[in-house]
């Protein structure tokens, strides 16, 4: 490789394990260690998540947590506006696509990209415009590839993974001179994993199961402790590794909220200049939605319209905001205090999915109880390091 972590720690490379055979082929590009760790735990969310729900799914992977990561469900007429592919063909791989790209966009900058079903022309399109490393996916349409290779100058990285790989039993790390040795958390996360519910509500709807699955499956591949929410087949805020659980539920309901507030018909009818670049957009809208831009860096803000729109108050949002329903919260590992139930519910949270085993289950049960939750306990921790 071109280097490890950073450029000054060379020599690096890439081997298989045991004289086995790697799990991916490079078609084009040259990709990078932290590309390749993207590549691989994205790869893996992906794999799982389509077997899990039955549909194509995408992730969007940073710094080996996932930005966002979707199933294929059909997107809303405002959900096309927002996400910008008014026009554009949506094939059921390339909705997964936009819905993962679309959960966090500003955190998707230079993502790498991994797609459960062959990458058809729609899905190449689409990823033509945004700003990406690459992308790993178990075939590609000629076409399609024929797009993604001339993408970035032939830089673009793109691997075809295997789909008949089978991953090796072990696991197994060096760090500070020690090695290190695990069995992979080879655990299948599906419907058996939902059936123990100890809240007063009962009931999953099937769309509440989806998105449980996705939340469990998507914070399996997170960097712990990790928490996320989903709605309608996507990830819509993920917190990942941070030391307090509730502090992870606050980060990604921050992003929750952005998500959100990117409907606000305020948000949806910026004006931006002729020429404004896509990211520029979408850097502009979330530092809108915050709305704490000092004297200097609103005036470079401004820049990107003819007209300076009115602000978005902070009333206009709360009221907003108020109409969030129907989300799931998934967790790595158990609630230890209600704090996080009591925070999740702020931004509309009907479901819950976490191990349970705490001290505190009582507390927490009574908290979902009190806010009308349904929780799931899946006896499953899946903390990711």
């Amino acid at each position: 490789l071109k280097y490890g972590c950073n450029p000054h720690q060379l020599p690096a490379g890439l081997c298989s394990v045991n004289g086995g055979k790697l799990p991916f082929e490079v078609v084009s590009g040259t990709p990078g260690y932290i590309n390749l760790l993207d590549a691989v735990n994205a790869w893996q969310l992906v794999y799982e998540l389509a077997k899990a729900t039955g549909k194509p799914a995408a992730a969007s992977f940073k710094h080996v947590s996932p930005a966002g990561a979707a199933i294929g469900v059909p997107l809303s007429d405002a959900e096309v506006d927002v996400y910008e592919v008014k026009g554009k063909p949506l094939t059921p791989v390339a909705t997964a696509y936009v819905r993962a790209r679309n959960a966090d966009p500003m955190c998707s900058f230079g993502d790498f990209v991994a797609v459960s079903h062959e990458v058809d022309v729609a899905t190449a399109s689409i990823l033509k415009i945004e700003v990406s490393d690459g992308i790993i996916a178990p075939g590609f349409e000629p076409e399609a590839l024929e797009i993604l290779k001339a993408k970035k100058g032939g830089k673009f990285i793109v691997l075809q993974a295997d789909n008949d790989f089978v991953f090796p039993d072990m696991e197994y790390r060096m760090v500070g001179g020690l090695g290190f040795m695990q069995k992979r958390n080879g655990k299948i996360c599906d419907a058996e994993c939902l059936k123990k519910i100890p809240t007063k509500l009962k009931e999953l709807p099937e769309q509440a199961k989806l998105d449980m699955l996705l939340g469990m499956i998507a914070i399996k591949y997170t960097q712990s402790n990790s928490v996320g929410y989903s709605k309608d087949g996507m990830m819509i805020g993920v917190g990942a590794g941070q030391q307090s659980r509730v502090d992870c539920v606050k980060l990604a309901g921050r992003k929750v909220a952005t998500w959100r507030l990117r409907f606000h018909p305020k948000v949806m009818g910026l004006k931006f200049k002729d020429g404004v670049k896509r990211q520029d957009r979408v850097n502009a809208r979330v530092r809108y939605i915050e709305g704490d831009m000092e004297e200097a860096e609103y005036q470079q803000w401004v820049n990107n319209f003819d007209n300076a729109p009115e602000p978005l108050m902070a009333q206009e949002k709360s009221e907003f905001l108020a109409a969030l329903s129907d989300i799931t919260i998934a967790s790595d590992a158990f609630f230890p205090f209600r704090d996080s139930i009591d925070h999740a519910q702020k931004l509309g949270v009907k479901y819950v999915t976490q191990p349970g085993g705490s001290n505190a289950d009582e507390e927490v049960i009574k908290a979902c109880d009190t806010y009308g939750m349904t929780m799931a306990f899946t006896d499953l921790r899946l903390f990711h390091h």
